[in-house]
């Protein structure tokens, strides 16, 4: 079964929760890079107000328990990339 979150800031402006629809990258740095910017689409869709996002953001930028679930999100989001593109073989 496939599913598709039809969230967006417009309706000009869909969010793709894996941009280009593909995980596959050229390069280890082009899957993190891809990491990062799919947790934050992760913020996006689940904050989809920009205004709170930017209120929270001093609030959990000095709380170092939220640093680190963020730093392990992207690291989860890295090693499905990895594998994706067989990074580790």
């Amino acid at each position: 079964m496939r599913y598709k979150i039809a969230m967006s800031d417009t309706a000009a402006d869909p969010i793709q929760l894996v941009p280009g629809n593909s995980l596959i990258t050229e390069t280890p740095e082009e899957g993190r890079a891809l990491a990062v910017k799919m947790s934050r689409l992760i913020i996006k869709l689940t904050q989809p107000d920009a205004e709170v996002r930017e209120k929270l953001r001093p609030i959990y930028a000095e709380d170092s328990a939220v640093l680190a679930a963020i730093g392990l999100t992207v690291a989860t989001e890295f090693a499905t990339i990895a594998a994706a593109n067989n990074y580790w073989r």
